[in-house]
């Protein structure tokens, strides 16, 4: 997106330098149009390298939020296993009152 909003902004810059060219100013000598031209160039040039180390640092920032994502998923799995394990081990209240505990510790004996 930024690319094509780029390439546009160079077409209308294009368009603007033809047009400065072929009408000229009445306020301004060739070579101030010159050196206008010139600057524009400039600042051109000076986006389309912003562009592009905006460009890199994005797509380092996707990379990052990937490899958090995919983290993050095996996380949550994991913790809903844990969460699973932990229901199935508790005694239930049968198993966990004093006289199932007397039985089983006299059936051990």
């Amino acid at each position: 997106e930024l690319e094509n909003q780029l390439t546009a902004k160079s077409k209308t810059l294009d368009e603007l330098q033809q047009s400065l060219a072929l009408n000229g100013s009445a306020e301004q000598t060739p070579e101030a149009q010159s050196l206008r031209i010139a600057e524009l160039c400039e600042m051109k040039d000076s986006i389309v390298n912003q562009v592009a180390q905006l460009k890199a640092s994005m797509e380092s920032i996707l990379e990052q939020w990937r490899a958090y994502d995919e983290i993050y998923a095996e996380v949550s799995l994991m913790t809903t296993r844990y969460l699973y394990c932990i229901d199935q081990c508790k005694p239930s209240e049968e198993e966990a009152s004093l006289e199932a505990l007397k039985k089983q510790v006299k059936t051990l004996q």
